[in-house]
């Protein structure tokens, strides 16, 4: 019955700490995923690639040019993004990590309310300033204007935010310590998947006209494919 006690309490010390880590660690230098000849990586599908030969392997495949420039920004917003993970960077596979470069436009540009469910966020200001911040699952507010070369973190699974404060367009650095960080975007989950307008409407307080322009700038409802 004591060793039991003792198993139990082990394992109730140790489990939260396993939860709490990032992608399982690797067993090997590094695996650069096989989809095939001329197939692109799909991340749905990275368990199930073998490993490219490591006598195959170059410089080349640890080594990306896609976040020398900004992505396309959207008008509504002035924001423009471009996430990096195994699917455009196969060299990361195993790795456990991903990153990505957000643009702010001068004056106004805002990476709207949104999460990472399997990742902490590191973001550097490369340019720019920024008032950035999380939400914790207290309702807490967290934020503050960072300036060029500072640095902010937002813990796993918290909403947060950045927005342009300055005169002139912002660039901010963002690293993951998933390689699949996944990403919820507050406004586009709420008012356009699909929810049924009645729970919208009681949940914010919204007219009918209120919740169709919402949901018409955030894109037609999608069919809920879940619901019963």
């Amino acid at each position: 019955m004591a060793h039991r006690r003792c198993l139990l309490l082990l394992l109730a010390v140790l489990l939260p700490a396993m939860a709490a880590r990032g992608d399982p660690d690797t067993v090997q230098d590094f695996c650069v995923p096989d989809a095939g000849r001329g197939r692109p990586v799909e991340l749905a599908m990275l368990p199930t690639y073998p490993c490219r030969s490591p006598a195959n392997v170059t410089a080349g495949d640890f080594a990306f040019s896609g976040v020398r420039a900004a992505g396309n920004f959207s008008p509504e917003t002035g924001f423009a993004g471009v996430s990096v993970t195994p699917a455009q960077f196969p060299g990361l596979h195993t790795l456990g990590m991903s990153f990505a470069r957000a643009d702010l436009s001068a004056a106004g540009g805002v990476n709207p309310p949104h999460y990472h469910p399997r990742a902490t966020e590191t973001a550097l200001v490369l340019a720019g300033r920024v008032y950035a911040g999380f939400v914790d699952s207290g309702g807490r507010l967290f934020a503050k204007v960072l300036e060029q070369g500072e640095v902010m973190v937002f813990p796993r699974a918290m909403v947060h935010f950045q927005l342009n404060v300055g005169d002139t367009p912002a660039t901010v650095y963002g690293t993951f310590n998933s390689e699949n960080p996944g990403i919820v975007r507050i406004p586009a989950t709420v008012f356009g998947s699909g929810i049924r307008e009645a729970v919208l409407e009681r949940a914010f307080g919204l007219t009918l006209a209120e919740l169709r322009r919402l949901e018409k700038r955030f894109g037609p409802p999608k069919k809920a494919e879940m619901e019963d």
